[in-house]
């Protein structure tokens, strides 16, 4: 009954919406101040907009997390450790897929929805894995803004932002000022909040399901354990280089 009520005072609601929706600031949302979270297009307590997350990927299909630039390349010790904090977040979240947005150059002639997302074309690899709730994470924000209202325009998906600048008004939930601690916090929050729903991880740590690509990159596996991983502390082995990127550039908006 409450989520009911709440969907009916959503500002910023789930999709699909049709062609060409108004942006959350049409519509008269703004980034929320410090210390406070978005939920719906609601302004609300920074905790209440990560349990609307938690309860949105702990209950919908195909949740899905979505790595950005800034938190897949090693180009500082800062990028390294929000990674790890990541991985913390995703060992809360039974059979959460991860699918990273590497770059943001568009991937044509043709996307394949089980290895990446991009921002000019993210509801390919929405509709792919039937994803109904995602979380954004390292994205630069306005290719973040510009991906958050392509899905919102033509998918089912319900969107959660977890930003280092100011947070996303596209998003149906997020909060700001996300640094390693702060995801720290939004992982600890999903625990709470699992555990009060009586959901239960893998007892091997495995909850991380790989798409089918990713299960062929990785000898027919299913599932990994995502503290298994381990960052390298050579920032070459990660190197964005390779992608055009420079850790300058990333800096700006870091």
């Amino acid at each position: 009954m409450e989520l009911t009520k709440e969907l009916e005072e959503a500002i910023v609601a789930p999709g699909p919406q049709g062609f060409h929706p108004p942006s959350a600031a049409e519509l008269g949302v703004l980034t929320p101040d410090t210390g406070y979270g978005l939920k719906f297009g609601h302004v609300v307590a920074e905790e209440l907009a990560m349990e609307a997350m938690a309860r949105a990927m702990l209950t919908r299909k195909n949740a899905t997390i979505f790595p950005g630039p800034l938190v897949l390349w090693n180009w500082n010790d800062h990028a390294a450790d929000k990674a790890r904090a990541v991985l913390e977040l995703a060992a809360q979240l039974p059979e959460v897929l991860v699918i990273p947005m590497p770059d943001y150059r568009p991937k044509y002639p043709k996307v394949e929805p089980e290895e990446v997302i991009n921002p000019n074309h993210p509801n390919l690899t929405i509709w792919g894995n039937k994803i109904e709730a995602c979380i954004f994470i390292g994205v630069h924000c306005h290719y973040a803004n510009l991906t958050l209202k392509m899905i919102r325009a033509g998918t089912n998906c319900w969107t959660s932002a977890i930003c280092a600048e100011q947070g996303h008004e596209d998003a149906m939930f997020t909060v700001r000022d996300s640094d390693a601690a702060k995801i720290r916090r939004v992982a600890a929050v999903f625990k709470r909040v699992r555990e009060e729903m009586g959901i239960k991880l893998s007892e091997n740590g495995e909850n991380v399901r790989f798409t089918g690509l990713q299960s062929r990159v990785h000898d027919g596996k299913t599932h990994t354990n995502p503290l298994d991983f381990g960052l390298s502390v050579d920032p070459a082995s990660g190197n964005a280089a390779a992608f055009g990127h420079k850790a300058e550039h990333m800096q700006k908006e870091a």
